[in-house]
């Protein structure tokens, strides 16, 4: 997959320094995959989920989120917020989920 917008989760790695283990992680598996849909993305990353036109990944045991919108045609990811998960609870995050 062809990753944009990384550079939200270098801002964020920058504040939590812990997390940037479990992020790199994330990104190069998904930068090896060849999506075609949620089905298979899930079947990389059992705890993904869906909310509208997003795809939610629990990163780092669950401490951290990051909320992505995949384009499967294009097999395109785009990073749109990586959260702590108290900020992922307050649910601001949703807005950039419409559909497309």
């Amino acid at each position: 997959m062809i990753i944009f917008n990384y550079e939200e989760v270098e801002r964020f790695v920058r504040k939590h320094a812990s997390a940037r283990p479990a992020f790199d992680t994330w990104y190069r598996r998904t930068l090896a995959a060849n999506w075609r849909d949620f089905d298979e993305v899930k079947r990389d990353f059992r705890s993904a989920d869906r909310y509208k036109a997003c795809v939610i990944f629990n990163i780092g045991g669950n401490n951290y989120r990051l909320i992505v919108k995949i384009n499967y045609r294009g097999h395109a990811v785009r990073i749109r917020k990586a959260l702590t998960h108290a900020e992922y609870d307050k649910e601001k995050w949703k807005n950039d989920c419409q559909q497309s």
